[in-house]
């Protein structure tokens, strides 16, 4: 295994989901239920489907678009995005 990649990997989306809207709602959800092993398994499995497809589409884009449109792209959507929020339009 690339234990760098891993390890990388991990620590990146790590601190991209804390505090974000997911985890809030997750936090909301296992507030309000009895049971927080389906709140659990139900967010980790949604992480991970929605990870896999991203590894997916990230392998499929990367194929056909050069990487540097891919990262002048994804900068661009971030900044675009700041924006927005900072408008409050978003």
């Amino acid at each position: 295994m690339a234990w760098k990649i891993f390890l990388t990997t991990f620590g990146l989306v790590f601190l991209a989901e804390l505090g974000d809207k997911t985890q809030l709602a997750t936090m909301l959800l296992a507030a309000e239920k009895k049971s927080i092993w389906p709140v659990f398994f139900g967010s980790a499995l949604a992480l991970v489907l929605s990870s896999f497809i991203g590894v997916l589409a990230g392998t499929a884009i990367s194929r056909i678009i050069p990487m540097n449109y891919i990262q002048i792209g994804a900068g661009a959507a971030f900044i675009l995005l700041g924006i927005l929020l900072l408008w409050g339009k978003f």
